[in-house]
């Protein structure tokens, strides 16, 4: 790989690179290889100037980050483990949406949609107790190019077209309003109409609930989505849940919240992370509604992932479906989140820990299968194929 340090070629917008590269439309020709052929050399640039290769090679690398490892679910989810230049590792998650349909004559009529999960730092300072990534501690933000490079090596990898949308939700390891100046860079270079052209009301940032950065990103006003890490409706859960709170209680957050900007056709996502005995209770589902009264809201409930050493249990599909309708019922619309790549290390941080870890047990397995051999590997999936809750 690259030395490390040297700036990436994935660090530029188009802008910035014109006035790097000259005659200045070199630097179009340059964007059009990296975003719209996915080149992972330069040497595959034929227009290119041989001169202009080198320059590129000795000062604007390529190859920021490799996939050393990745898991495929059943269901289409793909985890990626990512090397970086310094070594350390990072993760991101395609998820497939929804599949490719035919008709009966075999045309497409509706092509495959997919959502990628990226990440913004190694590690994490949050410290949220029910998350692997937390247990490695802050190591450091991704550069931009490092952001870039993710969903770049994604498609790739996967033979996305490149005017196929996708959706980006910067959600995977670490908080991205953490690496605030790099991500805000990163939504810009992802929705250059030169480049990989994602359009920013497809890119959603998903917080702990840093206030003013929240605030922050409100004035600068991007268009992009908001998603916040909620998971409980007071301050004494929320603190032991994520120990930032107790320098963004809750409050703050949904001060911060009513302030930011809304598209009148979107909705601010509140995530909510459900944790059997913890957070699911009809109480908490009052509390919830009293809490985001006044806000643009949807609350998406999530099933508590399970890693091994966790001392949180799954909740039980009955009190999650009672929580859900308890909100809806009301006029809070609200979803429980499907689980994708259950059967893979899906959890943000799991890849990473069992790659680590040298460990080679399949994790979710292992917590909902009541015996080793394939039985119960069996019944999980054949739930999710009939898309029941699990």
């Amino acid at each position: 790989m690259a030395k490390e340090g040297l700036p990436s070629i994935y660090d530029y917008t188009l802008d910035e690179l014109k006035e790097k590269l000259k005659p200045s439309f070199r630097a179009k020709q340059v964007y059009n290889w990296l975003y719209k052929k996915y080149a992972s050399s330069y040497d595959e640039m034929k227009n290119i100037p041989n001169e202009l290769k080198e320059d590129l090679k000795a000062n604007y690398p390529l190859d920021v980050l490799q996939i050393i490892k990745k898991e495929q679910s059943i269901d289409g989810s793909i985890k990626y483990l990512f090397k970086l230049r310094d070594n350390h590792t990072i993760e991101a998650v395609l998820l497939l949406m929804k599949d490719k349909k035919k008709d009966e004559d075999g045309n497409i009529v509706r092509s495959e949609k997919y959502t990628v999960c990226i990440s913004s730092q190694v590690g994490c300072k949050v410290g949220c107790t029910f998350c692997l990534t937390a247990k490695g501690g802050f190591v450091r933000n991704l550069t931009v190019g490092e952001y870039i490079a993710q969903i770049v090596n994604i498609k790739r990898d996967n033979d996305i077209a490149e005017n196929k949308a996708l959706n980006i939700v910067y959600m995977g390891m670490g908080e991205p309003l953490d690496n605030f100046d790099n991500f805000i860079k990163a939504v810009s270079i992802f929705s250059e109409l030169d480049g990989l052209a994602i359009s920013r009301r497809r890119q959603t940032v998903s917080t702990s609930g840093i206030a003013s950065k929240i605030e922050k990103l409100g004035k600068i006003d991007l268009g992009i989505q908001l998603a916040i890490s909620l998971h409980a409706v007071d301050d004494e859960l929320r603190s032991e849940l994520i120990p930032m709170n107790k320098a963004y209680n809750i409050a703050s957050i949904i001060d911060a919240v009513k302030k930011f900007p809304i598209d009148t056709r979107k909705k601010v996502m509140f995530e909510y992370l459900v944790i059997k005995n913890k957070n699911d209770s009809i109480d908490a589902a009052k509390k919830l509604i009293k809490l985001l009264n006044g806000i643009q809201a949807k609350v998406n409930l999530i099933f508590f992932n399970p890693y091994p050493g966790t001392t949180y249990q799954r909740p039980e599909v009955e009190d999650m479906l009672k929580f859900k309708d308890y909100l809806n019922e009301r006029g809070l619309i609200c979803t429980i989140r499907e689980s994708k790549g259950i059967d893979i290390s899906a959890a943000c941080g799991q890849l990473k820990e069992k790659e680590a870890n040298g460990n080679s047990w399949n994790i979710i397995t292992r917590i909902y299968c009541n015996c080793s051999d394939c039985n119960g590997r069996r019944i999980l999936y054949t739930k999710q194929k009939r898309g029941e809750i699990i």
